[in-house]
């Protein structure tokens, strides 16, 4: 029987590893997935979580000099977290057919301590942002195998001698489109939208906030509503709890993946939502997201996507300027008061020229999708060379 360990380092680097190991099941039957996740412990659907691993208070967030989130992180035990995890790869010398490590170089790095062959697929840069140096290109170097998010990143790598391909996985996370369900979801909301908090501890009051602009808007609009998607490992009880303190008719439905309705004077405007978000995002006329890898899985399937800078994210603003560099202007970033929202929001529903222009460009910008059964490919292939 093969083995093969998963190495992430962020929340949605475990969705693009457990869709990635999804096809590898497919291709060799029987194959033993393994994840080791650096960031968090959020449990994935195909692999078995194994190693040692710890919630910080970043969520991750710890490059491009964000020095308070590396303090608080360091103060919670990262180094002490590091290393355990670094014992642990050590100590997996010789158990692995292969490891695929999903994320950056420190992931690739971390991966190389288990001593196999070793695939890298690249989620945290491109040439849009920030292009590989040449020291991580050093790094790179030794993979069995390399994948990055675009052609223009994998051809900046070859001026360094790096055969990189291109292939984005992300496109493929949320390429369901059947659910029953989502029409309930949907029921009777023109437009649609899509409410994307995100999958950390902050989407709990990004959800707020976002549940606040849609009130605002159908008070404009007499046909629109929402559907609020919760991220697998964060609880549907905390996000109604904290719709009930900011005032909203919260019932619950007879749907598992509707879990509740908020209303407004008898009005439903909002419909929690527990299923795949590709049904969802298949409807939805716009994205309003605070959210990373959903954000970026809106713009593949097409999806304009508006996110809001909000006081809260000061700290982190260069995670949505690189968002906005990887998307362009398929991701529009408004104020974050809630005035100006509103009417940033109104202004992009009442464009649809803009719209559909945001569409296409996410879709370019996002690639074709199938990049997660190449990377399967190649993981089976090295499979096939142990």
């Amino acid at each position: 029987m093969k083995r093969v360990l998963f190495v992430t380092n962020g929340h949605g680097e475990a969705a693009i590893a457990d869709r990635i190991s999804r096809e590898v099941a497919a291709l060799v039957p029987g194959t033993e997935l393994d994840h080791l996740a650096l960031v968090g412990d959020g449990a994935t659907e195909t692999m078995r979580d194994v190693g040692p691993r710890r919630v910080m208070p970043s969520g991750g967030l710890i490059a491009m000099g964000n020095v308070r989130n590396v303090l608080l992180d360091l103060r919670a035990g990262l180094i002490g977290l590091t290393w355990a995890q670094a014992r642990f790869l050590r100590r997996a010398r010789g158990k692995y057919d292969a490891a695929v490590a999903v994320g950056d170089v420190y992931a690739l790095a971390m991966a190389f301590r288990a001593r196999t062959r070793t695939l890298f697929v690249g989620s945290a840069k491109s040439v849009a942002v920030a292009r590989y140096g040449a020291v991580e290109a050093r790094i790179l170097a030794r993979a069995s195998a390399r994948f990055v998010r675009d052609e223009a990143t994998a051809r900046d790598l070859r001026r360094y001698g790096v055969d990189a391909e291109a292939a984005n996985a992300i496109v493929d996370l949320f390429s369901t489109s059947a659910d029953a369900a989502i029409e309930a979801a949907v029921a009777d909301f023109v437009p649609v939208l899509a409410l994307l908090p995100g999958s950390r501890d902050t989407a709990y009051e990004d959800a707020e906030f976002l549940c606040r602009v849609t009130l605002e808007l159908a008070a404009q609009r007499p046909g629109l509503g929402a559907v609020l998607s919760i991220a697998r490992g964060l609880g549907a009880e905390r996000f109604a709890a904290g719709a009930r303190r900011a005032g909203w008719e919260v019932n619950a439905t007879v749907h598992a993946s509707i879990p509740f309705v908020l209303s407004r004077d008898g009005r439903e405007l909002v419909r929690a939502w527990r299923g795949a978000l590709g049904p969802l995002l298949a409807r939805a006329t716009l994205a309003l997201g605070q959210a990373g890898t959903a954000n970026e899985a809106a713009a593949a399937a097409a999806v304009p996507v508006i996110a809001f800078e909000r006081d809260r994210d000061r700290k982190a603003r260069w995670y949505r300027r690189r968002q906005q560099g990887l998307l362009g202007e398929a991701l529009a970033v408004l104020p974050g008061g809630l005035n100006e929202a509103v009417a940033g929001v109104n202004a992009i529903l009442d464009d649809a020229p803009r719209r559909a222009r945001m569409g296409e460009v996410g879709r370019l910008r996002m690639g074709p999708p199938g990049g997660a059964r190449r990377i399967a490919e190649r993981v089976a292939s090295l499979l096939g060379a142990a």
